[in-house]
């Protein structure tokens, strides 16, 4: 194996059947990670693309972690519908640095066709294999830089209020107390959560977990093919969830989702009973 000195040792050996390193460029940051690509020659002769997100410390480590088992259960059930995985872990010569690595795509402008994609995200919420049929998800997932509370639960209302207060948590430790929202919270719990997502599984009515992407706005999603506008997802915040909830990110007023994504959406799978709740329950998922 050839190296290039440029890619930390645990890097390489992360990366499948590789001969030589070919060049590593930057490719984008946020304000927690920084993006690089690795372009490498295979020992078969091909050359490959290779995405590299690299973060720092305890957060940056669980943050990539927790990308890397959401993608690996999303390309489980739709491979076509997100970057293939590759790996993840910390770099050999700085173990406050930690990598994930999927396949490499160029993107076009635009977003993806409402049809052929809100096809495949059905398709992935109507796998309903979550572990003992429960909803939450096997580690921590970030959305952003914000660890979720993805504990197993039996009901999706205490889910979804255990996870809420968790972010609610969050954001105090790190902007401070605020009485006017405080003032809010008892009627949020004690009234608004229980009257929108109780009669989900009330009445004889269930819900079956979907593995959602759950940061699903529309820059998190990419067009890989020009001539078919076929659309991937990336950076995701996966748990095994209600599927509606996916749609919170999608209402027209917040992004460039419009209504031709949510009725393409539900012509596949129709929204839960009681219909009439369906707004509401979107505007408190959108929280």
């Amino acid at each position: 194996m050839e190296l290039s000195g440029l890619v930390d040792n645990n890097v390489v050996g992360a990366l499948p059947d590789v001969a030589k390193i070919l060049e590593m460029k930057y490719h984008g940051e946020s304000s927690w990670a920084k993006a690089t690509r690795i372009r490498v020659l295979h020992n078969d002769g091909r050359e490959e693309d290779y995405f590299m997100k690299v973060s720092v410390g305890h957060h940056g480590r669980e943050a990539l972690k927790g990308e890397f088992e959401a993608t690996s259960a999303i390309h489980d059930i739709t491979s076509d519908f997100c970057p293939k995985p590759i790996a993840w872990g910390t770099f050999a010569s700085d173990p406050t640095s930690h990598f994930y690595i999927c396949k490499f795509y160029n993107f076009t402008e635009g977003v993806p066709d409402p049809t052929s994609f809100c096809e495949k995200l059905a398709q992935l919420h109507s796998n309903h294999n979550s572990p003992d049929g429960k909803f939450g998800f096997h580690c921590v997932t970030y959305n952003g830089n914000l660890p979720q509370d993805n504990t197993w639960s039996d009901s999706w209302e205490a889910f979804f209020a255990n996870g809420l207060r968790h972010v609610l948590k969050v954001r105090e430790e790190r902007a401070g107390p605020d009485v006017e929202l405080d003032r809010l919270l008892p009627a949020l719990f004690d009234s608004v959560i229980p009257r929108l997502l109780r009669p989900l599984e009330s009445n004889g009515r269930r819900i079956l977990p979907s593995l959602v992407h759950g940061d699903l706005w529309y820059g998190n999603t990419g067009i890989v093919d020009e001539a078919t506008d076929e659309g991937i997802v990336y950076d995701p915040a996966s748990f095994w969830a209600h599927n509606e909830y996916e749609l919170g990110n999608w209402r027209p007023e917040r992004n460039k989702f419009t209504r031709r994504y949510v009725q393409a959406y539900h012509s596949h799978i129709p929204k839960s009973e009681p219909q009439e709740d369906y707004d509401d329950r979107i505007a408190l998922y959108s929280l």
